[in-house]
């Protein structure tokens, strides 16, 4: 089974814009309208220097840190009498154009967004202060029509959409097989057939794909359809770790604000904690937030099937980051990006140093 390669530092130092990222970079988007959350949970105590904060999520299990510490009013605590404010986004170029508007503060958001959303700045406008989840996304097939990698070859392929971080990750994987695809057509030796998440399902049931290459949940609504999960993506990255979500930040807020985003992330670190030492209790409260939020829960099934692929935690995986963003300009659908600086982890080992942890690496891409 082909591994990522490694890529040299080298190959990520300049870029142009990204305009095909704007619309196709969220990594596990259903769609792109932003749903504020008007439940609030009462702030008590001392206010930090902001009277609220605005934070962004996606309704999706790969958020889970971010669903579980607002249901569970872990992130509040933190933040004391400064008000937590969520909005919720199904894509993400909507929840970095929320960014670009000053319309939230910080956002948990996949890595594609993350990279666009910085470089579209020219570095002037986010950083990533925190990883969130690692994993959760698997090449699931008809088990009638794939029994094995090689039969990929010739088949019919969905990713989420052109250039995001599932398609950039099944481009790699085709191109370390030795097989050919036009980037931006998805024709070749695989049809890559860039689908939305929320149809892909109903695509499967209709014969009009054959797999899909996606994240979690969608992966194991496929398998309740049917599907066979015939790769997980872990197995092609070092330690089996690879960013899928991560925190970002206003640089005007973060610069204003310093106290405050150091809430946050001591919210998010201990949501991750409390996540990993009680799955079940986690998952509970994930459901149950996804249905205050959606109207509908995942069924037991679903999200029995797609937790344990998610792995919760602070660390950014920086590395990986890069990597991705390496895979999309060997794909061609991006010119070489200039990641520098791209990361301020200062404040997360700040939090991480007071609990008696290791700091984590921004991979040599920090802010100097």
């Amino acid at each position: 089974m082909p591994a990522f390669r490694t890529i040299p530092r080298r190959s990520i130092a300049a870029l142009a814009a990204l305009p095909l990222l704007i619309g196709a970079l969220a990594s596990c988007g259903y769609g792109s309208q932003a749903k504020s959350d008007e439940k609030k949970v009462a702030a008590e105590g001392a206010k930090l220097s902001a009277e609220s904060v605005r934070v962004g999520y996606f309704p999706n299990l790969t958020h889970a840190t971010a669903l579980v510490g607002d249901q569970e009013g872990i992130l509040q605590k933190e933040l004391g009498g400064t008000q937590l404010k969520v909005s919720t986004f199904n894509a993400g170029p909507s929840e970095i154009e929320a960014l670009n508007a000053d319309s939230i503060d910080i956002g948990f958001i996949g890595p594609s967004p993350s990279i666009n959303g910085y470089t579209k700045s020219k570095g002037k406008n986010l950083r990533i202060i925190a990883g969130s989840a690692s994993g959760g996304v698997k090449l699931v097939v008809n088990p009638a029509k794939i029994k094995t990698l090689d039969d990929i070859k010739g088949k019919r392929i969905a990713t989420p959409q052109l250039g995001n971080t599932q398609d950039v990750a099944f481009l790699n994987w085709i191109s370390e097989k030795g097989w050919k695809v036009d980037a931006q057509s998805g024709k070749g030796d695989v049809s890559v057939l860039r689908t939305d998440n929320k149809v892909t399902p109903d695509a499967y049931k209709s014969g009009s794909i054959d797999g899909a290459w996606v994240p979690e949940p969608t992966a194991s609504k496929l398998v309740s359809e049917g599907a066979k999960v015939l790769l997980d993506e872990s197995t092609l990255w070092p330690d089996k770790k690879f960013v899928i979500t991560n925190i970002i930040v206003s640089q005007k807020f973060l610069t204003e604000h310093p106290d405050v985003v150091e809430a946050v992330l001591r919210g998010s670190s201990k949501t991750n904690q409390w996540i990993n030492a009680n799955p079940d209790k986690a998952k509970a409260s994930a459901n149950t937030k996804l249905k205050e939020l959606t109207g509908k829960p995942l069924s037991a099934e679903v999200i029995d099937a797609a937790w344990p692929s998610i792995q919760f935690t602070d660390d950014p995986l920086a590395a990986t980051l890069r990597a991705q963003a390496d895979h999309a300009v060997e794909a061609g659908l991006l010119k070489q990006p200039d990641l520098n600086g791209i990361y301020d982890l200062g404040p997360l080992n700040k939090v991480l140093k007071a609990a008696g942890r290791s700091a984590a690496s921004d991979a040599g891409l920090g802010a100097k």
